[in-house]
């Protein structure tokens, strides 16, 4: 049977998210787009306020409640600020990954830390030459004794210059390229060896700190070793299925945030005697654009319903990652020219969720890519 309301565990979720994201998130998301600093003390508020880590068991400090609150909390940050809520959703991925492959030592070495606020964590995959072809990586992780050996340079690494943890995938079998890959957990503040080479200079999302990381001679003990070896490509998917979610929900949030502030101005805003809502043009356009978010909506909640019933969630993730990010160019473009020269102002913040909606159609998998995965299910 289908059930479309949120739980009152999900709406109570939902509010302190959407509170908390009001008064703490938005005063400074202008002044944090133009000086491009992230905020470690809203991620150490965001923990006191218990809600990170909400989807992860409370034995590590999670609360243990479903997947769907996680995209809650994400939707209502990226609403206000998108570039800190992908931060805070891109830690998600980085613990999930060491949830389900690591080993008890691993998780509790990590997880009560992040959970807390007091740590952030990245995931390290793509390369300079291994981006959409993520399994043709080229960092290599040599064993030497009781430690691995780690060499190489990771590219486009969203959250790399402030996190304290990092999933790295590097290939412990070059021979053997993807099936070398494997996954490690590293300390990446305190591991001699690991320079943050370059700070990117984006087009949005300026507050989240995407950087290229460099691994000379980095050693980290056999025991850091995430899994088996050789299954770091596996592990990578596998993370990388729930990130989409994350990302779709980030997409989604721009879109509806978007449309929210559009809605308002052009109830406000007249001309020729009247508000731009009673011209037909604009306003029929708006009635397409919210079709569009409600459809997006269901194709992102269906995608993590099947990730909580345990099921097989990747070409859902796939669907709901095309689908809302595509909305969220979408509808900010058509936002933006809906409020003419306003909408290009940045205290409109429409602007800037435009600005920030572009990425989401690239990383977490190009969009391209999401079409090869779903295509691929089609035809097989």
């Amino acid at each position: 049977m289908m059930n479309f309301a949120l739980t009152d565990t999900q709406k109570e979720i939902q509010l302190r998210a959407r509170e908390f994201a009001q008064k703490e998130v938005a005063p400074g998301v202008l002044e944090r787009d133009r000086s491009e600093v992230f905020p470690m003390d809203l991620l150490k508020k965001l923990g006191d306020a218990g809600l990170i880590g909400v989807q992860f068991d409370p034995k590590y400090g999670g609360k243990g409640l479903d997947y769907l609150s996680f995209i809650l909390i994400v939707e209502e940050l990226c609403k206000v600020d998108s570039a800190f809520g992908i931060a805070y959703a891109i830690s998600s991925t980085f613990t999930t990954g060491v949830d389900t492959f690591g080993s008890e030592e691993q998780k509790l070495h990590c997880m009560p830390r992040l959970f807390q606020g007091d740590a952030i964590g990245c995931f390290a995959l793509t390369e300079p030459d291994a981006g959409s072809d993520a399994g043709s990586a080229k960092a290599t992780a040599l064993r030497d004794g009781d430690e691995f050996v780690i060499n190489g340079t990771k590219h486009f690494i969203t959250n790399g210059a402030v996190s304290d943890y990092c999933m790295l995938v590097a290939n412990t079998d070059p021979s053997k390229g993807a099936k070398g890959l494997s996954a490690f957990l590293v300390d990446l503040k305190t591991t001699p060896g690991v320079t943050i080479a370059h700070v990117e200079n984006k087009c949005g999302i300026n507050c989240a700190k995407v950087t290229e990381l460099v691994f000379e001679n980095c050693r980290v003990p056999a025991d850091r070793l995430i899994g088996q070896e050789g299954k770091g490509f596996r592990y990578a998917l596998t993370a990388l299925n729930a990130g989409r979610l994350g990302v779709a929900a980030q997409g989604l949030a721009l879109a509806q945030a978007a449309f929210d502030i559009t809605r308002d101005y052009m109830m406000n805003r007249h001309q020729f005697g009247k508000p731009i809502c009673a011209n037909q043009y604009p306003a029929f356009k708006m009635a397409d654009l919210e079709v569009e978010i409600e459809m997006a909506r269901l194709l992102l909640y269906k995608g993590v319903w099947l990730q909580q019933q345990g099921e097989d969630f990747s070409i859902a993730a796939s669907k709901a990652k095309l689908a809302c990010t595509n909305l969220a160019m979408h509808v900010t473009t058509e936002c933006v020219q809906n409020m003419g020269g306003a909408g290009y102002m940045r205290e409109q913040h429409v602007e800037r969720m435009f600005r920030d909606a572009k990425i989401t159609q690239i990383y977490e998998g190009t969009n391209e890519i999401q079409r090869l995965i779903i295509s691929g299910n089609i035809f097989r």
